[in-house]
């Protein structure tokens, strides 16, 4: 067995699926809920106010993972928390020490890619994903002996990337013999079916499980996903002074003017805006070009499979054709 299949495997994947980790709307029901139907869930560490709670998220997951998969006689798929390594995040050590002692699976890593990190998760035999925009930032990861790389390309909500999906997957692979996910605008089971073509071993979603029953998020915003087209989307610097994609619908209800969103830094769009301004913003990838429904998290995952598996024969079919 590969290093890739043997990860793989641990996860005990229906589909390769993982729920990414979205600030405020990943919280424990979205993950179960995930887990339950065979993907991955996740949620952000920091999405609990305090290490403790956190903690008792972590605690209460595991325990329904082992207490379900035992009544199934099989086990649920894995879950995974998210780990902001980066200075200004004052929970760090603490929120790690929590990953140790509960032994959780799979540990996303954001702003920052340590070895200290990895190490620590591997001393329990934990997986550590960490999401990169660009080559050199994988070369570190990669050198920080990461079991996954998270390729966050063009179209992805938040933080998004600039590369196109096809050429980054592929020198990616030419580095790295570990766990490919690929993030960007995927919404459909034709979707995952073109990440894996591409070379990808598991599709990163998030923006299509904002829009679902169980994610914590505003009525409003589910319905500005599903009402919004690719060109809805903006990718600008003027909300945190970092490149990420937002709707252009939050962002003129707090205020900032395409003016404003043309800017290559922060924008400075006043004191009187700013409490709007945090309130409201909302992200999204290009993926709302194909969001039309809330569905509960078990129905869509459901629609994924069958898509998913419609699209491998589709493209079995195609092959057959040109006698490949």
């Amino acid at each position: 067995m590969n290093r890739r299949t043997e990860i793989l495997s641990e996860l005990h994947l229906d589909i390769p699926v993982v729920v990414s980790p979205m600030f405020i709307i990943s919280q424990p029901h979205l993950v179960l809920e995930s887990c339950r139907n065979g993907v991955l869930g996740t949620f952000p560490a920091l999405n609990n106010r305090s290490t403790e709670g956190f903690e008792q998220w972590v605690v209460d997951i595991k325990e329904a993972i082992r207490t379900e998969g035992g009544e199934r006689g099989k086990p649920l798929s894995a879950y995974g928390v998210n780990l902001i390594v980066h200075k200004t995040n004052p929970r760090v050590q603490a929120d790690l020490e929590v990953i140790v002692r509960q032994r959780v699976p799979v540990v996303i890593t954001s702003l920052g890619a340590a070895r200290e990190v990895v190490d620590a998760v591997h001393s329990y035999g934990g997986r550590v994903f960490h999401d990169v925009t660009n080559t050199y930032h994988a070369q570190k990861a990669i050198d920080a002996g990461v079991d996954g790389l998270i390729l966050v390309c063009a179209g992805a909500g938040g933080h998004a990337g600039t590369l196109n999906p096809i050429p980054f997957v592929a020198e990616i692979r030419k580095m790295f013999d570990g766990v490919i996910l690929l993030a960007g605008g995927l919404s459909t089971g034709r979707d995952i079916a073109t990440a894996l073509q591409m070379g990808a071993d598991l599709a990163y979603m998030g923006t299509r499980f904002i829009a679902t029953r169980e994610a914590v998020a505003d009525e409003a915003y589910k319905e500005m996903i599903m009402s919004s087209g690719s060109r809805e989307i903006v990718y600008t610097a003027s909300v945190s002074g970092i490149p990420a994609n937002w709707m252009v619908g939050s962002l003129e209800a707090a205020g900032i003017t395409k003016d404003m969103w043309d800017q290559k830094g922060k924008a400075d769009f006043g004191a009187e805006h700013e409490a709007k301004a945090w309130k409201n913003l909302w992200s999204a990838g290009h993926g709302v070009a194909t969001i039309d429904d809330n569905p509960p998290a078990a129905e869509l995952i459901d629609r994924l499979k069958r898509e998913l598996k419609e699209a491998l024969r589709e493209q079995s079919q195609r092959a057959l054709k040109f006698s490949i």
